[in-house]
C-alpha cells in the first residue's frame, strides 16, 4: 500500500473510530502525539515548588508519567476520548440541589464507578480497532496510573485548560471524564482546539 493509501486508510479509520466511541458512550475521540515536553517541563516547576503536597505520588513516577513511551513501550499515539456524566435529561438532581433537608453528592458520584466502566469500554473500543487493522499494542487507561490526561486531552481538541486547571469544553463545560487508549498505531493526530476564556475569570473568583 502506498504512503498516500495509508493516509487516506488512517483517515477512514479515525472517522470509524469516532463512530464506534460514539457507540461505547464516548461523546468525542481525539489523537494525540506523544511529546509531552512542555507539560513535563510545568510539571517539573509544579513539583519544585511544592504545590503537590501530601500528594507523593504525583513525583513517584518519574518521567513516566510526561513520556508515555516509558510507560507502555512502543507507544507512539495516545487515543483520547470524552464521557459527560451530566446528560440532558438528568434533571431530578438540580432539584436536590434546591432542597436543604438532603445531603449534596457531587454530580461526578451519581452513576456506576467512572474507572471500571470507563476502561472496560476502552477495551471493547481497543477490540474493535484491532479487529479493523490487526494486531496491535494498547493499554487503557482511566485514572489510573501517571498519565497527562488534561495535556493529552489538550494536544488532541477535547479542550483546553481553564484558568482553574480543569479541561474546558466550548459546549460542555467541564462536566465529563477522560479516558486514554495507548498504542503503537500511527494514527493521525487530530488538531488542537483554541481558548476561549479571555479574561473571564469566574472560575476561579472567591465569592
Amino acid at each position: 500500500m502506498s504512503e498516500i493509501n495509508t493516509a487516506l486508510a488512517m483517515n477512514d479509520l479515525l472517522e470509524d473510530m469516532r463512530l464506534w466511541a460514539q457507540s461505547y458512550g464516548f461523546q468525542q475521540l481525539g489523537i494525540s502525539d506523544i511529546n509531552l515536553v512542555n507539560a513535563e517541563k510545568s510539571l517539573s516547576k509544579w513539583l519544585d515548588a511544592g504545590f503537590h503536597g501530601d500528594m507523593n505520588y504525583m513525583e513517584r513516577h518519574g518521567s513516566k508519567r510526561s513520556r508515555p513511551e516509558e510507560l507502555v513501550s512502543g507507544t507512539v499515539r495516545v487515543i483520547t476520548v470524552r464521557m459527560d456524566y451530566w446528560p440532558e435529561p438528568a434533571a431530578e438532581p438540580w432539584a436536590v440541589l434546591e432542597n436543604d433537608q438532603q445531603g449534596f453528592i457531587s454530580r461526578y458520584a451519581l452513576g456506576r464507578d467512572y474507572h471500571k466502566l470507563i476502561r472496560k469500554r476502552l477495551s471493547k473500543l481497543a477490540h474493535k480497532i484491532e479487529k479493523a487493522v490487526g494486531e496491535m499494542g494498547f493499554r487503557v487507561f482511566c485514572d489510573s496510573a501517571p498519565v497527562m490526561e488534561k495535556a493529552l486531552a489538550e494536544k488532541s481538541g477535547l479542550g483546553w485548560v481553564g484558568k482553574h486547571s480543569n479541561i474546558l469544553n466550548r459546549e460542555h463545560g467541564s462536566y465529563f471524564f477522560l479516558g486514554e487508549i495507548y498504542t503503537d498505531l500511527p494514527l493521525p493526530v487530530t488538531q488542537k482546539t483554541s481558548e476561549h476564556c479571555g479574561s473571564w475569570t469566574a472560575c476561579i473568583d472567591i465569592r
